[in-house]
């Protein structure tokens, strides 16, 4: 030995460089190679590549309640003291998660439907869509699932019901995978206990009972997926007070209501909801503290962190009401944005990054307001987050993943609220960039007036991302012959629109206004989706006949598409984020000539002044 291991005192940082040289020179792989693995072994591991949704999520409209199926013009005028009767053949069963019936765009709650002989009596109007969950309202085909370089914690990607069948196999119409078993049983792995998922159980009293009484033999804890409703095929709450005791059906917690606790030969029991979202929380609000006991070991606790609320949040009153929110650093103070609601929305179980609990007593919150946030992230991951709030477009998913894969501590979280929205989020300094493409129908000029307007003399930057072809999407052989906007007053039209405050949307009044045309002519106008991927999937699924989008979206469906216009989509800037470390990584993406192209290779955008600064 020629001398003493300890040369001298590098620092450390300096030392990781040395290192990471050397095994550059050494030949050593900058990252492990990628690997297949079951699904159900991928906790805890990194994507490869991203993960683009194959389906939708809900694959075909789905009822959002227990009750019966309508036309909500037959609805008109009922309430308590009017009720409207519905004859046989004006209305379906369905019990929540069912396809919705053909002709049919609502639901009546149960508890507003007395039955008879065989006629409803409908007790309350609905709208259009009340208590429906259109197909795509979670996330669309074609859609970015999960970024590469996400590391997966609990996946779930479509909700169970009585249709149920195994991942893996493929599904028929009104039929969903159990994803919810592999999703709770990697929560109670998470939790350092053994899990086992047990057999899909069809809705068979005698048989639930059965395998029910097995299980109890030999778990410390059981949890029974599904079937803790009010709905016709709901047992778990029966067979657990045939079998043992009832302690609960039912919580005041939203998501997650219909709870079901209880005690069957001496093993506690968990009657867990269907939809993802409620089965998860459910998890995390009785499994985890009970294991915990369990163990003799004190529950998890998360660190919380104060954050400013990025948009209003209105929340019913009489129980606890669980938001998942994502989170960035705007301006120094935390930001939360509300990921989309609803049971049933699987995608906010991997995108969030806090979770926020509104009392029972409160009815929500207003944007801007100071709440306290258990943190689901680590502080040092959630400065790296790039804030955009606004209209949606399909680039910004790609390039969400490709700063991933640049750098796995960047990331860019979008929340669709339409072009209006994310310039009021802009200027309320509760997001870094907004997505824009409002048209000023007085002008013709896109962007520029609105930032005038909303934003005054606020110092922001304005810089080009793409042109886009927006059209129509209809069906493959444009079977209605639809030749522009005019035609979607056509009688029979079923038409699928955007949000209020999306460019997409005031495009339509505009084009609508110049011919003439009322809103109210249109059929289908009051049926808004919050994404053009959205808009697709209710036309690919026969739900709609024709919706204002983008080409990238129909092509994405192989849907046929009846060019508009082509217009420009901007990114509006926050001045003291424009010149910033955290925007550095976007602004030499825009500049890649390989991300370029892979925009190019959507179809229906032009790279020709992204990145150029417009103010």
């Amino acid at each position: 030995m020629t001398g003493s291991p300890f040369l001298r005192d590098v620092p450390a940082a300096r030392a990781l460089d040395a290192w990471r040289a050397a095994r550059e020179a050494g030949g050593c792989p900058a990252r492990l190679p990628a690997h297949r693995v079951p699904l159900a072994e991928a906790t805890g591991r990194v994507t490869a590549e991203p993960v683009w949704a194959t389906r939708s999520s809900p694959p075909f409209d789905a009822a959002g309640m227990d009750g019966i199926a309508v036309r909500a013009a037959d609805t008109l005028g009922a309430s308590e003291t009017t009720p409207v009767l519905l004859e046989p053949g004006a209305y379906d069963v369905v019990d929540t998660g069912d396809p919705m019936p053909d002709g049919r765009d609502a639901v009546v709650m149960r508890e507003h439907v007395h039955y008879i002989g065989g006629a409803a009596e409908v007790r309350a109007a609905v709208p259009p869509y009340q208590h429906v969950r259109s197909i795509g309202e979670d996330i669309s085909t074609a859609e970015l699932l999960l970024p590469e370089g996400h590391r997966l914690r609990v996946v779930a990607v479509l909700p169970t019901g009585d249709e149920v069948r195994p991942v893996g196999t493929q599904t028929g119409p009104g039929e969903i995978l159990d994803t919810n078993s592999l999703m709770l049983a990697a929560q109670a792995r998470e939790a350092g206990c053994e899990a086992h998922a047990l057999p899909i159980e069809p809705d068979d009293p005698a048989g639930l009972a059965k395998a029910v009484s097995s299980a109890v033999a030999y778990c410390d804890l059981l949890i029974i997926i599904a079937g803790s409703s009010a709905g016709r095929d709901d047992y778990t709450a029966q067979i657990v007070g045939q079998l043992g005791t009832l302690a609960v059906h039912g919580v005041a917690v939203r998501p997650g209501h219909p709870v079901v606790l209880g005690v069957v030969d001496g093993t506690p029991v968990l009657g867990a909801p269907g939809y993802p979202v409620s089965a998860a929380l459910t998890f995390d609000i009785f499994a985890g503290p009970l294991l915990a006991e369990l163990e003799g070991a004190a529950p998890r606790s998360r660190p919380r962190a104060r954050a400013r609320l990025a948009r209003k949040l209105a929340s019913p009153l009489g129980m606890d009401d669980w938001v998942r929110v994502r989170l960035g650093v705007v301006g120094g103070t935390m930001v939360a944005t509300p990921l989309p609601r609803g049971a049933g929305v699987l995608t906010s179980l991997v995108r969030a990054d806090g979770l926020l609990v509104v009392p029972a007593g409160q009815e929500g919150h207003h944007p801007g307001e100071e709440l306290d946030i258990a943190l689901l992230r680590g502080l040092d991951e959630i400065e790296r987050t790039i804030v955009a709030i606004g209209s949606h477009d399909l680039v910004l998913d790609l390039a969400a993943s490709a700063l991933r894969a640049e750098d796995p501590s960047v990331t860019l979280a979008s929340s669709n609220v339409g072009s209006l929205g994310g310039l009021v989020a802009l200027r309320d300094r509760l997001c870094h960039l907004a997505g824009s493409h409002l048209l000023d129908p007085a002008t013709g000029e896109y962007t520029m007036p609105y930032v005038r307007r909303v934003l005054g003399d606020a110092e922001v930057a304005v810089v080009r991302l793409v042109h886009r072809d927006q059209g129509l999407i209809v069906a493959p052989g444009n079977p209605l012959r639809l030749g522009g906007v005019g035609d979607v007053a056509m009688p029979g039209v079923r038409y699928v629109n955007r949000q209020r405050g999306a460019g997409t949307r005031v495009l339509l009044d505009h084009e609508l206004a110049a011919l003439g045309i009322a809103p109210d002519g249109v059929h289908g106008y009051a049926r808004e989706e919050p994404t053009h991927l959205a808009v697709a999937a209710a036309v690919a699924a026969g739900r709609g006949d024709a919706g204002l989008g983008i080409l990238a979206a129909a092509r994405a469906f192989g849907l046929d598409f009846v060019p508009v216009t082509r217009e420009p989509y901007d990114l509006v800037v926050a001045a003291d984020a424009m010149e910033g470390p955290l925007l550095a990584p976007l602004w030499a993406l825009l500049a890649s000539d390989r991300f370029q192209a892979a925009v190019t290779d959507l179809g229906g955008y032009s790279t020709k002044e992204m990145g150029r600064r417009l103010r």
